[in-house]
């Protein structure tokens, strides 16, 4: 029988093996930072990262969009997007076979961005079967599985064996950061959490085996710290603070006996934002700081923006506008300056969407709503669809700062947005912020558009 159309859409990609091969020996984080130094050449601004790499050598991205596409055909003149193995692109752009928006949204004066074709696989799939099932089938090809099915946990490839076996580990330990990473990117981290755990640990088992070579123990240190934080990240993500700060504090202790600054830097970036999630904004402050101490010794403005921001959010949580600014102040001026080859490969989310995003979360600390309204405005339309989860995180804040700040049916319509998202998006966090904007627009409950936000709000599943 002949599969139908929508049959068809739902088949796993197709790897694209001439741009792999175009790749050649180097990393997918060194031809990412070749990809953005193109870029630059002819005046495109792109976030390219290994994430982005592996994205299109998976065969997930059939077709890029026309900046990507411009930088690549100046990387390689005479060839076609074909040549590259991309897909024409009049046959991505159909939309026959997709169905329809599951919520009517009112027209406003808002617009909010929409997801492009290559996220519809990844979307369908994350419906259909779970974001625990899509981790599993992400993670397992690199060797580095979840529970099976009789609730064994599947035994890692590389967890003995040798010299040899650790050169297979750390690849696949990698990976493992890149998948994860991008699985929370699209999805949040609900469900994602526990079954990340596995390679975790098989992370840290080959790094107590001491069988790898020198140069391959610094990267399985390097990966088994970033792998922690990733860990963490999910734990912070889905309300699991506790889980959380024992991660990151188990990054920062490999990062210390490694003398690994950016290990460093980043482990202390990620427990600055708990802290400040957790209420403990003091703590938050002296994180940032630390981190800022660490990160001057790399040569990344970028980074220190984010820092500067960690570090804003701790003063906001204080009540210390002062402060506040003047990091968000440094923040901006160290973000003016530009992407680096030298920013971490963790910091792919951080652009000028991110920029705005925080600090619509520092001016919400200290009641500035409209202010913070403003912000969140502008980093839910400036996201790139790949981010849905921080464009759901981004619209959520808009949603809260618009109900606080007295405009209720505009608050329920940023809230409308948000819930359709939530059928591609798992997290906690954003679920709860939803939740207190639901309750900030009870006494408005009687107003026809508020009204159908919090029916179809008290209808929504909840993460468990």
């Amino acid at each position: 029988m002949t599969p139908s159309p929508v049959a068809s859409s739902t088949q796993s990609p197709r790897p694209n093996l001439a741009f792999r091969q175009l790749r050649g020996q180097r990393s997918p984080g060194e031809f990412a930072a070749s990809v953005r130094r193109a870029a630059r050449e002819i005046g495109e601004s792109v976030s390219c990262d290994a994430r982005y790499i592996g994205r299109v050598e998976a065969g997930e991205i059939r077709c890029p969009n026309y900046a990507y596409e411009r930088v690549f055909l100046h990387m390689f003149p005479g060839r076609s997007l074909t040549d590259l193995g991309f897909a024409p692109r009049s046959a991505v752009r159909g939309r026959a076979a997709r169905p329809a928006e599951p919520v009517p949204l009112p027209r406003t004066e808002y617009e909010f961005p929409h997801h492009d074709e290559e996220s519809d696989v990844r979307r369908r799939s994350f419906m259909t079967g779970g974001t625990a099932t899509v981790a599993i089938a992400s993670l397992a090809p690199f060797g580095i599985a979840s529970d099976g099915p009789a609730g064994h946990t599947a035994r890692h490839p590389a967890a003995g064996g040798g010299r040899a076996a650790s050169e297979a580990g750390v690849g696949a330990v990698e990976e493992a950061i890149r998948r994860i990473r991008l699985l929370d990117d699209r999805h949040g981290a609900d469900g994602l959490y526990r079954r990340a755990a596995t390679p975790l640990r098989t992370a840290f088992a080959l790094l107590d085996a001491g069988t790898a070579a020198p140069g391959t123990a610094e990267r399985l240190q390097a990966g088994a710290g970033e792998l922690a934080i990733s860990v963490g990240w999910l734990a912070h993500d889905s309300g699991r603070f506790d889980d959380a700060r024992s991660h990151y504090a188990e990054a920062l202790a490999t990062s210390r006996m490694a003398g690994d600054p950016a290990l460093e830097a980043h482990a202390f970036c990620n427990t600055s934002f708990l802290a400040r999630d957790a209420g403990r904004p003091r703590e938050a402050v002296r994180a940032a700081q630390a981190a800022t101490r660490v990160a001057s010794r790399l040569a990344s403005p970028r980074l220190l923006s984010l820092l500067a921001l960690r570090e804003a959010g701790g003063w906001a949580g204080l009540g210390d506008r002062t402060g506040c600014e003047r990091a968000l102040a440094r923040a901006q001026a160290l973000f003016a300056r530009g992407e680096s080859d030298d920013d971490p490969e963790w910091m792919s989310f951080y652009g000028e969407a991110e920029l705005e995003g925080l600090e619509a979360q520092c001016y919400s600390a200290l009641g500035d709503w409209t202010r913070a309204a403003r912000h969140a405005r502008r980093a839910a339309a400036l996201q790139d669809p790949h981010f849905t989860r921080n464009i759901a995180l981004y619209t959520a804040e808009l949603a809260d700062d618009l109900a606080r700040a007295g405009h209720p049916d505009e608050a329920a319509y940023a809230g409308m947005r948000v819930l359709h998202l939530l059928t591609e998006v798992q997290s906690s966090r954003i679920q709860s912020m939803l939740a207190t904007t639901a309750r900030v627009l009870l006494p408005h409950r009687r107003a026809s558009g508020v009204s159908a936000f919090l029916e179809q709000h008290a209808a929504a599943p909840r993460a468990v």
